[in-house]
């Protein structure tokens, strides 16, 4: 690793890392930051498929001690790293502000979510528990026990940069797999530091190697292609559905259950008893947190009928005072930028498709330029690319209501009553996350038997994430695989059956087996006087 001075503070000359050695192969691409595009993060190369395949043969022969190891020893490296994270969470959440674009309230709380999952799963290191199970034979004992799967490929996205990964690569080593990840091409630095601080808490080299470089035609491609040499044993990815699809088909065909962490269109209700107060200041973040660059963002707020129009009025109201600029020259932020040029543009489509569907705007222009002010903007608009909080009013069938965005964008939608909202809320292909406002108990738990999604809140936004809770979709948002708490830990082990025989003799179960044989039946209801009488 080489350092070099840039405009926010140094940047990093930064190569692959395998076997706990950094190599310097491949094209070099450069991460500046979406704010400021003079501010150069990071130069760092793009893996071959060559190196890819070098990584997860190192990841392979480390599999072999790291799986050995007592997993409270492999917990007690968590606990080390939990208190590294610790130590270092202002440094990295200063270098999120300048890589990614995200606040520094946000940034924080990103390095917490890592330093929560550390800590979580460092105790669990101590706790995977399998079973004493009593066998039917004497003599004889039954056994659970969890293993580890092997190597896992990981490909990760850049709006949580450390948050995301931690989710998948703490469970997998606490359990003794081992990882070769590829980092989003957005986060090279967070990504470098991010593994480096791992090193530092006790993590043998080759447990987990990263690879950098894109996603199609490029790295990403190289690393799912793995699992058909069978060089992989597991692969978990975040990111697009179309993605998903493609990793799960390939996985499919190698018997590896993927985990697939991917889009959302979540809806959030509020029905006309709800807190009107808190339901607009929940559908407001749940819009604009991040900038809409969650996949748990909301994307339809569906309200009741009797009281839209004062919710609509509330809600613009409250859009008016989203605050946007560049989060290194300003904590009074709402968001920053789009963290790529390709996320604004898919952005920027839905502008088309709103004309054409006959969407209404309500409030919005586009990409804040000095050409297009914005009147709460604080920064130079043109040092990077940034978007209008943007209201739309639509309905089902709609493009923009039936697919990811990934930006500040929200429809509102009317209806009826809970019936035609629930109807709304489902009537899409994704099934992420979701949110009701109500005070109602009796509706939100038709709102919790209804909904077709991994993750509800009641009088809460659709974002957010605990460490020790399942985070996961279904449908379109995921295979039904769960990351965080300890569900995950299905996820990266197997359980392995042993029994243990004492007789010192070959018993066989179901035909050795001494059962218990009834005794003659006797006749109750003769005995007591009780039989039917006929005629």
């Amino acid at each position: 690793m080489n350092t070099f001075r840039s405009k926010y503070g140094n940047g990093l000359e930064i190569g692959h890392l395998i076997g706990g050695e950094e190599v310097f192969e491949g094209p070099v691409h450069e991460r500046r930051n979406p704010s400021d595009r003079e501010d150069l993060t990071a130069r760092f190369p793009e893996a071959s498929k060559e190196t890819v395949r070098r990584a997860a043969q190192v990841a392979r022969k480390a599999f072999e001690e790291w799986s050995r190891t007592p997993a409270p020893v492999r917990g007690g490296v968590l606990m080390n790293f939990a208190a590294v994270l610790t130590r270092e969470k202002e440094t990295l959440s200063r270098l999120l502000v300048r890589e990614i674009g995200k606040t520094m309230r946000e940034a924080r709380g990103d390095v917490q979510e890592a330093i929560d999952t550390a800590v979580f799963f460092a105790s669990e290191g101590r706790r995977l528990y399998g079973q004493t199970v009593p066998s039917e034979m004497a003599n004889k004992e039954l056994f659970t026990f969890r293993r580890p799967v092997g190597v896992a490929g990981m490909i990760t996205a850049g709006n949580f940069p450390i948050a995301v990964p931690s989710w998948k690569i703490i469970p997998a080593v606490l359990t003794g797999n081992t990882v070769v990840w590829k980092p989003s091409e957005d986060s090279p630095a967070l990504s470098y530091v991010f593994i480096k601080l791992f090193e530092e808490a006790g993590l043998p080299p080759g447990v987990v190697n990263v690879v950098f470089g894109g996603g199609k035609d490029s790295t990403g491609q190289w690393l799912i292609e793995l699992m058909d040499e069978g060089l992989l044993n597991k692969f978990a990815f975040t990111g697009s559905t179309a993605v998903g699809r493609q990793i799960g088909e390939v996985a499919g065909r190698n018997l590896i259950r993927p985990t697939l962490e991917l889009g959302g269109k979540n809806p959030l209700i509020v029905l006309a008893d709800a807190d009107l107060e808190l339901a607009v200041e929940g559908a407001w973040w749940s819009a604009f947190a991040t900038g809409g660059q969650r996949c748990t963002s909301a994307g339809n707020v569906i309200v009741e009928e009797p009281i839209y129009d004062e919710f609509k009025r509330r809600f613009l109201e409250k859009t008016e005072s989203t605050v946007v600029g560049n989060p290194l020259l300003s904590d009074d932020l709402t968001y920053g930028p789009f963290m790529n040029e390709r996320l604004f543009q898919r952005w920027s489509e839905h502008y088309q498709w709103g004309q054409q569907d006959g969407a209404k705007l309500l409030f919005g222009s586009g990409r804040i330029a000095s050409s297009n002010p914005y009147p709460r903007f604080k920064g130079d608009p043109d040092a990077g690319i940034f978007g209008t909080p943007t209201v739309w009013e639509a309905a089902p069938g709609m493009r923009q209501f039936d697919q990811e965005i990934f930006g500040p964008t929200i429809n509102l939608v009317k209806a009826k009553d809970l019936e035609q909202a629930l109807e709304y809320a489902n009537a899409h292909s994704y099934g992420l996350s979701s949110a009701i406002y109500t005070n109602q108990r009796h509706a939100a738990y038709r709102f919790k038997v209804g909904i077709k999604a991994g993750m509800s809140s009641i009088n809460n936004s659709t974002v957010g994430a605990e460490a020790h809770l399942p985070f996961g979709g279904i449908r379109g948002s995921g295979n039904g695989t769960r990351e965080s708490g300890v569900w995950v830990i299905e996820e990266y082990t197997y359980w392995h059956a042993v029994n243990e025989e004492y007789s010192g003799k070959l018993q066989l179960a179901q035909m050795d087996t001494a059962y218990a044989q009834a005794r003659e039946a006797t006749d109750w209801a003769g005995l007591l006087g009780t039989k039917e009488v006929v005629g």
